[in-house]
């Protein structure tokens, strides 16, 4: 660079920041600002022309003034004025400001465009590099139209200086990342690929970030690098640090370029040729030897530098997962990182030796840390760390330490951070399930599970211990006498009473001739948790009382008593009053003959991968549970509590579900999670919290939708958030159904009570024909401080509908009553089902949704920037595929889908146009029906 004359200090700047500085109150700082900018104006349009030293200064206060916040509407012709300046200094300030200030869609956008191209053919490496970092700053679709073309050329050049060769591969990653379309290797392919092999390593540094970029989308066309990259990493791990000097970092060779190279070849399998794949062998063993040596510097830039490299070999030896020694020496590294005293260290080492335990070559060589990785649970202070721990735990898991590891990690639960138990509960849950030899050690673990985290066990555990119980003959009577036994504590959760009133109807009989265990004895220990109940647990606990008055006529007397009582038969919950009545009647005029046929024993299940093995599969984190996840866990829902494939359902447990779960239905399993007894709603009241004795409210507040339009084309987030609350939401859809997690977060310190949600839906709904059916489970009361709380929803999609429903929240903070209503993101594109069309089929089909109802159009102005990668994360978020080489113009975006109800299926065509020039789009949609086509429509063009 240059060196700077005396002369260009500017002191008229440094004076005006010195007055800034100086000022004493923000008036004073704008006062003083509007006197430099009228100072300025009059300057520029003044007759006397400027020399080039006064327009730098003038623009670099502008630039400044700009920095601190104020708008900066003229100026920016001087700056360009300054571009054609051989002056560096100036010329530098030049670029500086537009690439700042002046917006890519400027009308001196093809004044800036020469002077670039200029500085690009005037061979002066300074002026080149200046140029090039203004195109990568600014970056946009107009400047890659513009130099996609020639940067590749001046970065292959053979007289292009190292300098420029570096900038001109970081502008061409950089015009990639943001318009791929338009940068076109081709040609220049080979050329780029042997910039590995150049003598400048500032150069290979700067090409391997663009190949490696580049060898991700277009793998074959790249594939040399492969050799290129494994030879330059030979000769960096080989030579000492003195042999690199320019690029040691506290003495480890050119650490940078170490890691990119290791990841380059992450993109590749292993390589083909013999001589290349032993020559990276070497490479990777001598990188896990160089970890061994003493530290050549007790600095941590050292250790971090090293350890970089090694963490980066370790994952490329993972990746290929075909050298067992490999393998096994990189586990035997990071176990000696298990207890080192950096935190970041011990958290890579557990979060890479997860992936280890996969590989068959190194299963056993991650088991001898077991005590390591125990310990590192129950004593770590960082969460995420203990949380690693348990996913190396669950990693490792095999038969032969399957009891001693799931006996850990109930432990550890007791004790557990609230933001891991329930990815805990599930694995404890799919682990005891897994390797259970003993179906009694099995029981056991799941009951001491829903007495340890009770609230953190979902449904579908505690479905799947029912499943397998009525399956297994061998298990069935110790089942009933360890939940009987269960149910004796002061305080057991409800989900052990839902268990314990599902066995105890099915198989009371077996520990019946106890006397201790009595069938009088079973149904008082039952009914004495009655009253402490939901009433879905309610209901099935009616269900086993009917049951009982089968297995058990001696408590028939007993069993009619309560069912006549009028808490019973006069209950305000339509479901709990028809099953007392409905079971009373049964069991009074029904002959012994006829109930033991009505209420025999439910037969085994069909034998099916359980409901909760892939709950874990993409889960991110505490709670994320993804829309892939949903489709693969949830395949039998509604077997467990009332569908399968049986004979006649004619057993009163069996009627806990009002209506046989249609196919579809099932996918998603919402039968099953629906509350046992939940009323299916009446056509005046189409979302009806099924949990509440409170009748729908009156919307007394406002309703808040400022968060509504951010979830189109999302599912996961914050829905909204005040000084007191925090309300985050995670959903999922498949067909016609979904569900929604609903997290009320207590931002406070202080306790909110009486806390309440009721979901209720708008006018067009309530007299719509059922659109929507939503089952809801309630929240607690009381929301600690600090606290949050998590509600479910069940969604199904009858047929379409436009308005969404509301959600009211109700509590007391401070004793003054919060109320607060908001939209729920519950819009009809959620229940899109994406799909793959040619050309051909897609025009056709455009064709035949030709009547002027079934199309939809808006042309508007763009409200958010044009960029490619977000619309098409936009779309794909729509629901629809994203179809790739179907419009004639590539610049167009179209996609397909159906959306799915319970009624009729609705097929969508949508056609997206932007007019990058203009800042506008033209959306077309074309819907087999009118009204989705409209809705579509609307929701979409406040998107983009």
């Amino acid at each position: 660079m240059p060196a700077v004359s005396k002369g260009d200090g500017m002191r008229g700047l440094a004076v005006f920041i010195s007055d800034i500085r100086n000022c004493k109150s923000k008036e004073a700082e704008i006062k003083r600002i509007n006197k430099e900018l009228a100072n300025i104006r009059s300057k520029f349009k003044g007759d006397k022309a400027l020399d080039g030293y006064s327009k730098k200064k003038y623009v670099c206060k502008l630039l400044f003034i700009f920095l601190l916040g104020h708008d900066i509407d003229f100026g920016h012709m001087e700056a360009v004025n300054l571009l054609s300046s051989n002056k560096y200094t100036e010329k530098q300030i030049g670029y500086l400001f537009i690439s700042v200030l002046v917006n890519s869609n400027s009308e001196l956008i093809r004044l800036i465009n020469n002077a670039i191209k200029n500085d690009l053919s005037s061979r002066n490496p300074t002026f080149m590099c200046l140029a090039l970092h203004c195109i990568a700053n600014v970056g946009s679709r107009e400047m890659a139209e513009a130099f996609a073309s020639e940067i590749p050329r001046i970065l292959v050049a053979g007289d292009t200086m190292d300098s420029v060769k570096q900038s001109a591969a970081l502008c061409l990653l950089r015009l990639y990342k943001t318009s791929p379309d338009l940068v076109l290797m081709g040609e220049w392919t080979s050329r780029v690929v042997h910039l590995l092999n150049d003598q400048h390593m500032g150069v290979v540094t700067a090409a391997i970030s663009l190949i490696t970029c580049l060898s991700q989308k277009n793998p074959d066309e790249f594939k040399t690098c492969v050799s290129l990259a494994v030879s330059r990493l030979s000769r960096i791990v080989s030579s000492a640090s003195t042999d690199l000097q320019d690029y040691t970092y506290y003495f480890v060779p050119a650490p940078w370029l170490s890691c990119k190279l290791l990841r380059l070849l992450q993109c590749y399998p292993p390589p083909e040729d013999g001589a290349v794949k032993g020559r990276l062998v070497e490479c990777l063993e001598t990188i896990l030897n160089k970890a061994q040596e003493p530290p050549k510097s007790k600095k941590v830039q050292h250790s971090n530098a090293k350890n970089a490299i090694l963490f980066e070999a370790i994952s490329l030896i993972i990746h290929y997962d075909s050298e067992p020694n490999l393998l096994v020496r990189a586990c035997n590294q990071l176990g000696q990182f298990l207890q080192h005293r950096e935190t970041n260290l011990r958290y890579l080492a557990l979060e890479s030796m997860c992936t280890l335990a996969s590989s068959e070559f190194s299963h056993e060589a991650v088991k001898t840390h077991i005590e390591t990785v125990i310990n590192a649970l129950k004593t770590e202070r960082d969460v995420s760390v203990r949380q690693r721990a348990a996913d190396l735990l669950y990693a490792m898991c095999d038969r032969s330490n399957a009891k001693q590891i799931v006996a850990e990690m109930l432990s550890y639960l007791e004790t557990a951070d609230y933001s891991i138990r329930e990815e805990m509960v599930l694995k404890v849950a799919i682990l005891a399930e897994k390797y259970a030899v003993d179906y009694s050690w099995y029981v056991d673990t799941i009951l001491n599970l829903i007495r340890i985290a009770g609230d953190y066990v979902s449904e579908e555990v505690w479905y799947r211990v029912i499943q397998i119980v009525i399956n297994r003959d061998d298990v069935q009577g110790y089942a009933a006498k360890t939940v009987f036994e269960a149910l004796q504590a002061p305080a057991c959760h409800e989900n052990m009473v839902k268990v314990g009133g599902y066995i105890l109807g099915e198989f009371g009989n077996l520990i019946a001739g106890d006397p201790r265990s009595s069938p009088l004895v079973q149904f008082n220990l039952l009914h004495s948790k009655f009253h402490l109940c939901s009433v879905p647990t309610r209901a099935l606990l009616l269900s086993a009382y009917i049951k009982f008055i089968n297995l058990f006529p001696e408590t028939k007397a007993t069993i009619q008593e309560v069912l006549r009582c009028d808490s019973q038969i006069r209950n305000s919950d339509v479901e709990l009053q028809q099953r007392a009545v409905e079971y009373l009647k049964l069991s009074s005029i029904a002959s012994t003959d006829v109930l033991a046929t009505v209420l025999e024993e439910m037969p085994p299940f069909p034998e099916r991968e359980s409901s909760i093995l892939a709950k874990l599969k993409k889960k991110k984190g505490p709670g994320a549970v993804s829309v892939t996840e949903l489709e693969d866990s949830k395949r039998e829902g509604g077997e467990l509590n009332g569908g399968g494939d049986r004979g006649p359902d004619t057993a009163a447990m069996a009627a806990s579900n009002a209506s046989t779960p249609s196919p579809s239905a099932d996918l998603l399993g919402i039968r099953s999670a629906a509350p046992v007894g939940a009323a299916p709603a009446s056509a005046g009241s189409l979302l009806v919290d099924v949990f509440s004795e409170a009748g729908p409210i009156a919307p007394s507040a406002a309703v808040n939708d400022d968060g509504f339009l951010r979830f189109v084309c999302k599912n996961n987030g914050v829905l909204f958030e005040n000084q007191l609350l925090q309300i985050g939401i995670k959903s999922e859809y498949r067909q016609n159904l979904g569900r929604m997690y609903l997290f009320y977060g207590n931002k406070t310190s202080v306790q909110f009570a009486s806390f309440t949600t009721t979901v209720s839906c708008p006018g067009e709904l309530q007299s719509h024909i059922l659109s929507m059916h939503l089952c809801t489970k309630p929240v607690e009361p009381l929301v600690e401080g600090g606290a949050q709380i998590q509600q479910v929803l069940n969604i199904e999609c009858l047929t379409d509908f436009s308005d969404a429903p509301l959600l009211n929240i109700k509590f007391r903070y401070g004793g003054a009553l919060q109320n607060l209503t908001l939209k729920l993101p519950v819009t009809i594109n959620k229940f899109f089902q994406p799909t793959e069309m040619t050309s051909s089929d897609f025009f056709q089909r455009w064709k035949q949704l030709s009547q002027p109802q079934q199309e939809a159009q808006k042309i508007f102005k763009a409200n958010h920037s044009m960029d490619t990668e977000v619309l098409k994360a936009k779309l794909l978020g729509l629901g629809t595929a994203l179809l790739d080489n179907v419009d004639p113009n590539p610049e167009n975006y179209v996609c397909a889908g159906v959306i799915q109800t319970k009624g009729q299926q609705v097929g969508c065509l949508l056609r997206l146009e932007p007019n990058a020039q203009a800042q506008m789009y033209r959306l077309t949609l074309r819907c087999s029906k009118d009204s989705v086509s409209r809705r579509l429509c609307e929701l979409l063009a406040e998107q983009f």
